[in-house]
């Protein structure tokens, strides 16, 4: 293995013990936990964490409205086709019927003008 220039085992061996020396002195002059100031953070956190889940909550209960407010109108469309269907169902029926009604009348009106051509031929005898 190559080694930097003008560094030997020595000087890497003092810089790691720095380092690890330096990694100490950070961790050991890190504030306790009743420190003031890492009391007002947790709170902090605690305040943002629990605004964070009411947003949440909030996103669900109007992701939930959303969803009953496009079943309800979902519903309301499938009645409204429903209806329609039935409408045209019945129009159907009463066109149906009134095509019976005239057949029945044509063939009255036939018969009353056969009747009626009959009752004329046997005057003429």
């Amino acid at each position: 293995m190559r080694t930097l220039k003008g560094t030997d085992f020595n000087d890497r061996s003092k810089n790691s013990l720095e380092a690890k020396k330096a990694l100490l002195e950070r961790f050991k002059s890190r504030p306790a936990s009743d420190d003031p100031t890492v009391v007002a953070r947790q709170e902090e956190r605690r305040q943002i964490i629990q605004a964070r889940e009411a947003r949440e909550a909030e996103r669900r209960r109007l992701k939930e409205e959303e969803k009953a407010r496009q079943e309800a109108e979902r519903l309301r469309l499938i009645a409204e086709e429903e209806a329609r269907q039935a409408e045209l169902a019945r129009q159907a029926a009463e066109a149906a019927e009134r095509a019976k009604q005239e057949l029945i009348e044509a063939k009255l009106e036939r018969d009353r003008r056969y009747a009626a051509r009959k009752a004329r031929t046997k005057g003429r005898k």
